[in-house]
């Protein structure tokens, strides 16, 4: 009788979270699919996995305190006088701004100009002189920070820019910060008059699965220095040689140092964090207006996460490539896309672009690593050139197109990063600076093995299969 009241609650409580699964909003027909395959046929663990990681929730009360943040910002920026006239964009570009514009609310703006630091080190030097030259202040976010030779010199200038009177702001992910966020450095920063502030913490961890899903990080890169210096790319504050994971070393990244009006967007993306998860109030620093260089090419800030949009990252991307004419670059750590960007990318690859794709040759994540190969050979037959870089972790996330057009930032090409991470990309058009990571990006090709169309047709079933399996798993996670 026990056994039969037992099963009879789970076939219940099955077809209760079945409909829940079905009837959630924002989410992929292929997710549902997945996920109501794993409740059906998995007993008992497919109800705690969902319930653990089926839903992206941030927790009411972040997710309250985010849109009334995002909300009063929004209202801010709409009641700002008019910039100058808007860029005049490639015409096959202008979908592209428009999407990336329907995200924040922001409008693609003309007179940025940038810098890209010949590699990591240079990239930590410059922020390092701009954090010592500030005047007002310093605000600086990054998903992990260590507490190696270039997280302690950046922690330094901090401390500096703190003593001699500039407000400084440091805000830091729960996870990927951990070590450093329970550090005692972290904990003298705040008496040095540093402020600062911890996203998604990770503090009564098992009390808090109760309430939000664990594993939603703030993925994002972002420096800001005195409202008209700004910092976006992939790289995170530590040493190439990234200790924690070093065997899979260098980490191969990219930063870029902005000047102009887009520097305002990054600052309202790190606002947006920062009155969210530290509760300060800084909405007044966005009506400092930044002039515009003269000549500067046009540009747009986007950042999106689970509360924000999470069809955009992979929206932008397959846009950028429908509006590719003659060639397309891509570099990505971890490649698990969804259909709409698989379809992009084979198909501007069949309609005779050159499109070519560099992954590392050996990833950190085996998930990732294994889900990534089992799309080689639609890539491949498609006409895509496609690498495998030699030299470390190729960690960049870059795409450029045509010589013209650049997208960079902290997303990568995967469902995490389009559904679950919180981002930030810059969209850019400019041959000079895209000219220069182009040349990044054939360096890194020339450190690649270029795949052969038969590549993968000779592996075992089993290699095969596990890959395939570890895709189809995509849409859970």
């Amino acid at each position: 009788m026990t056994f039969s009241f037992g099963v009879l609650l789970h076939l219940a409580l099955q077809l209760l979270t079945a409909l829940r699964a079905l009837t959630k909003r924002d989410r992929a027909p292929a997710a549902r699919a997945a996920w109501l395959l794993l409740i059906a046929s998995v007993p008992v663990a497919g109800l705690v996995l969902y319930y653990l990681f089926g839903e992206t929730n941030i927790g009411n009360r972040t997710r309250r305190r985010m849109r009334e943040v995002t909300d009063r910002l929004a209202a801010r920026l709409s009641a700002a006088p008019a910039a100058a006239a808007p860029p005049d964009l490639p015409v096959a570009l202008r979908p592209v701004f428009r999407r990336a514009a329907s995200v924040n609310g922001f409008a693609p703006v003309a007179g940025n100009a940038a810098t890209l630091p010949p590699d990591e080190a240079a990239a930590i030097d410059a922020l390092v002189a701009d954090i010592d030259a500030a005047r007002d202040h310093v605000h600086l976010l990054f998903y992990i920070w260590l507490e190696d030779g270039n997280g302690t010199r950046v922690l330094d200038a901090i401390e500096r820019a703190a003593a001699r009177g500039v407000a400084c702001r440091v805000l830091i992910d729960g996870l990927g910060s951990r070590a450093l966020a329970r550090s005692a450095r972290w904990a003298a920063l705040g008496a040095c008059g540093v402020r600062t502030a911890i996203t998604f913490k990770m503090r009564w961890l098992l009390a808090h699965v109760f309430f939000a899903r664990v594993d939603l990080r703030n993925h994002r890169k972002i420096a800001v220095i005195d409202g008209r210096t700004g910092y976006c790319g992939s790289q995170n504050c530590a040493d190439p040689a990234f200790l924690p994971k070093q065997r899979f070393g260098p980490w191969v990244d990219v930063m870029i140092r902005f000047e102009g009006p887009v520097v305002l967007q990054l600052q309202h993306l790190f606002a947006i964090d920062w009155m969210t998860h530290a509760g300060e109030d800084i909405a007044t620093l966005l009506d400092a207006p930044v002039e515009p260089a003269p000549g500067g090419f046009p540009a747009i800030a986007v950042g999106t996460g689970p509360t924000i949009d999470n069809r955009a990252v992979s929206d932008i991307f397959a846009m950028l490539l429908a509006a590719a004419q003659e060639e397309a670059i891509i570099t990505t750590p971890y490649f698990v896309p969804d259909d709409t960007l698989h379809r992009a990318i084979c198909g501007a690859a069949r309609r005779g672009v050159k499109v070519t794709m560099i992954l590392p040759a050996r990833n950190d994540s085996i998930f990732v690593a294994r889900a990534s190969r089992s799309y080689y050979s639609d890539l491949l037959r498609a006409g895509v050139r496609l690498a495998e870089y030699q030299g470390g972790l190729l960690h960049a996330k870059t795409l450029t197109v045509d010589g013209l057009a650049t997208c960079m930032g902290s997303a990568n090409m995967d469902r995490r990063s389009f559904e679950l991470n919180f981002e930030n990309m810059l969209i850019l058009v400019s041959a000079e600076v895209t000219g220069a990571m182009r040349v990044r990006q054939l360096a890194w090709l020339a450190r690649a093995t270029v795949l052969q169309p038969a590549h993968g047709q000779s592996w075992p079933l089993l290699v095969r299969a596990v890959n395939n399996l570890f895709a189809t798993m995509g849409p859970l996670l």
